[in-house]
């Protein structure tokens, strides 16, 4: 206004100039405090959001942790105290708030809140701060420090969350250093605190947010990611056995290795196993393996994802061959078969089992499982024996083996079994036994003498039935003397269990009477 001396009207046009601007300042304040609460209901309305979408990611985590505590409780462990700082943190704020509310009656009348007193008594006496005051910011530095010391100081979000809520010297207009207490809330309308509150509990919720992020991120980041510690290199054959001169068929793939994931259950052929054998992210196996061939595995590995069962089939096999436990040594010439005994033999093709391989020959009977045959050869001078098995790939594979074919060899003579020449007294002789053996045989087996002839020095040979001395060999060895050697030849038998083969005659055997 201009100065000097004005004339009544003059000071009446100023006074009304005066009371324009106060009018005009009114409003623009009116519209100011209005503008703070429409800014509170916004972020009380984003708050909802972050809140539930932090709940959402505190339950995954808890539901993770639960289901896989080797990869995931150390982390919801980390979660679980950020959101206790949280709760007593965001309670208080919410305190806060009822006390300034405390005497309005309608909290939706924005205007009506431009009194800075109840702020000013709650926070500050004279140039000091209440104790009050003095909580509000303990309660900050609680929050700030308390979040710091669980994701750590060296970690990227530590900055974030001490600026968010640094309570440090700042500036004025002035360009004077004020405290922050004041800076922010000392003569401002109670509006525009509530509103500073609501605030600092969305900078609590997008902290929250942030942290979880950052732990589920990285867990999942490193659950994603290739690397040599994540992912192992995992051959699949297109069978589980191959034979010399055959292409080796397969292929190679990645796959994931989480030496801390765990599965719930596993269950093979039918069988549960035991939780003591589930190791490194797997399951180790221990089972007979079973007779040669082709075996199939079926079954179920179960683990659990955010609280529901995760089923992958277990479909696959593997082969059994017969174990070296001894060298296979063949003579060439020794393929020998004998006629008129069974001769065992053991028939198989390695890698291919018993119910799969076939064997024929001329005399060959089957008499059992894992290969076991017995030979019996009818006639001539060898036998061929043709085998034939069939692959997992369903191919069939065949060879064939000659034997000779040979006769039992003649049997020794014997009495009283002592073979060759034999010294005993003439009564000993008159009642000995006559027999046929076999000496240094293969097969164990028995012959009965049929007949044989006996020779006394001076008389005439004479012809016994059966394997004992007749009378008439006995008169004859009765007028035998001391030093005469009796021979026993043309010794007779039969084979046990086949009177039909022929057995040659036994070899002599001299008796010297004593």
């Amino acid at each position: 206004m201009a100065s000097g001396k004005l004339s009544p009207r003059q000071k009446m046009i100023n006074l009304m100039y005066l009371v324009f601007i106060a009018m005009i300042a009114m409003q623009m304040s009116k519209q100011v405090l209005s503008a703070f609460g429409y800014m509170n209901e916004k972020l009380t309305e984003n708050n909802i959001l972050f809140e539930k979408s932090n709940i959402a990611k505190y339950d995954n985590l808890k539901t993770k942790a639960a289901d896989q505590p080797e990869k995931y409780a150390a982390k919801f462990e980390q979660v679980e105290k950020i959101k206790n700082l949280t709760v007593t943190f965001t309670t208080y704020l919410n305190s806060l708030e009822e006390t300034f509310l405390k005497g309005v009656e309608d909290p939706k009348d924005y205007e009506s809140m431009d009194k800075t007193s109840t702020v000013d008594e709650y926070f500050f006496v004279g140039d000091k701060f209440t104790k009050k005051g003095q909580e509000f910011l303990d309660q900050i530095k609680a929050y700030r420090e308390g979040t710091i010391a669980v994701v750590g100081e060296n970690s990227p979000l530590a900055a974030n969350i001490s600026d968010r809520f640094s309570t440090s010297v700042q500036k004025n207009r002035d360009g004077k250093d004020q405290p922050w207490l004041n800076n922010r809330y000392e003569g401002f309308p109670l509006i525009s605190t509530l509103t500073n509150i609501t605030s600092m509990k969305t900078d609590v919720k997008v902290t929250n947010s942030e942290i979880y992020n950052s732990i589920l991120g990285g867990q999942l980041e490193a659950d994603a990611g290739i690397s040599e510690n994540t992912y192992r290199t995992i051959l699949i054959p297109e069978k589980s056995a191959f034979f010399q001169g055959e292409n080796f068929k397969g292929k190679l793939v990645l796959g994931r290795y989480d030496a801390t994931l765990k599965p719930s259950r596993v269950t093979v052929n039918d069988n549960s196993i035991d939780k003591k054998f589930f190791k490194d992210g797997g399951v180790e196996l221990s089972f007979p393996a079973g007779t040669v061939g082709e075996k199939d595995l079926k079954g179920e590995f179960v683990f659990t994802q955010d609280g529901k069962d995760v089923v992958i089939p277990i479909e696959t096999s593997y082969a059994v061959i017969p174990k070296p436990n001894n060298a296979v040594i063949s003579a060439d010439k020794m393929n020998v078969v004998y006629m008129g005994v069974d001769n065992p033999m053991t028939i198989s093709i390695p890698g291919i089992s018993d119910n799969k391989v076939t064997a024929r020959g001329n005399g060959l009977t089957k008499i059992g499982g894992s290969g076991k045959y017995i030979m019996k050869p009818v006639s001539g001078k060898e036998v061929t024996i043709n085998v034939s098995g069939k692959l997992p790939d369903g191919t069939t594979v065949s060879t064939s083996q000659k034997f000779r074919i040979k006769g039992i060899p003649s049997p020794s003579g014997s009495v009283r079994k002592e073979m060759g020449y034999v010294k005993m007294q003439k009564q000993s002789l008159e009642k000995a036994t006559v027999g046929a053996v076999l000496p240094d045989f293969d097969f164990d087996l028995s012959l009965r003498t049929t007949g044989f002839t006996i020779k006394v020095p001076g008389q005439s040979a004479v012809v016994v039935r059966g394997n004992k001395m007749n009378a008439q060999a006995k008169k004859a060895i009765a007028k035998s003397r001391r030093g005469d050697v009796i021979t026993i030849f043309d010794i007779k038998s039969s084979l046990v269990g086949n009177s039909t083969y022929r057995i040659k005659p036994a070899s002599a055997v001299s008796v010297e009477i004593q």
